[in-house]
């Protein structure tokens, strides 16, 4: 065998494994050029000389034929289900008039609504929602949380923006360190909660808020039981001098509501 009848016929071998590979694996059928494989077994059947290439040759034909099978059954699948190519589609709404456009539109319209329940004004409120929507890619954007730089106020800063009185703050200031003092009786101290829970929330956190300043101000002091994870109050018998910045910042302590609910359903029991 020549040179050139090798060539021919490793060229069917490939053509006959194109073909079977895109009947198998359900490609498009249109993906084989039908043409070239033709091409190919015209070249090689005048040079077939023996019965295996004489084979080889109507093998390649079966499978070319099996082929042009495939895309004749696409196209008439195509075509029974009125399939129209996208790019064609798209050239002819763009080189359609806005008249008759809306015109289609209108004739394949099949709203939900009933005719009767569409009104002008509520046709107008629609288009001017979706006039006024924002662009997907604005609605879906998610910002993350943004830091705020906070600050800290004084007692004194309540007191010049009119949050608090201070004579008045004086007077609760000493009612509950007389109260914090009766209370701890002969023990000296009481359990934070017991003395800052109160009948409602709100009440509580006045309380657990004055009581900041009786600790900074020197009426009381905080002793905190790490193993039993317990907060104790203790009052001084006399005010005591505090040095520095603590004189004039509350000590801050979380009252959470569901803490305070959680003290409040045990003192019910």
């Amino acid at each position: 065998m020549s040179r050139q009848q090798e060539k021919l016929r490793e060229q069917v071998l490939s053509v006959i494994e194109l073909c079977q590979k895109a009947k198998d694996s359900g490609l498009d059928p249109f993906a084989v050029d039908a043409d070239y494989v033709l091409s190919v077994i015209q070249e090689f059947y005048p040079k077939v000389r023996s019965l295996k290439d004489f084979c080889l040759d109507a093998e390649a034909l079966k499978e070319l034929s099996a082929i042009i099978e495939k895309q004749g059954n696409w196209i008439e699948k195509q075509s029974s289900s009125l399939y129209k190519d996208p790019f064609l589609l798209e050239r002819r709404l763009k080189d359609s008039q806005t008249d008759r456009l809306a015109e289609m539109f209108l004739r394949s319209w099949h709203p939900i609504a009933a005719l009767e329940q569409i009104s002008i004004g509520s046709l107008r409120g629609s288009m001017d929602y979706w006039k006024d929507l924002l662009p997907l890619d604005v609605r879906w954007s998610k910002k993350g949380p943004e830091a705020v730089q906070t600050g800290r106020a004084t007692l004194e800063d309540a007191f010049k923006l009119g949050l608090l009185s201070q004579q008045d703050f004086a007077t609760e200031l000493d009612s509950l360190w007389t109260d914090l003092k009766n209370r701890a009786g002969d023990s000296d101290r009481l359990l934070y909660w017991n003395f800052v829970g109160a009948e409602t929330y709100e009440e509580t956190v006045w309380r657990a808020f004055v009581t900041g300043f009786l600790v900074s101000y020197g009426y009381a002091y905080l002793e905190v039981d790490r193993l039993q994870e317990e907060t104790y109050v203790i009052p001084y018998k006399e005010q005591m001098k505090i040095e520095g910045i603590a004189s004039t910042m509350s000590v801050p302590i979380l009252v959470d509501y569901e803490e305070w609910k959680k003290w409040s359903e045990q003192k019910a029991q």
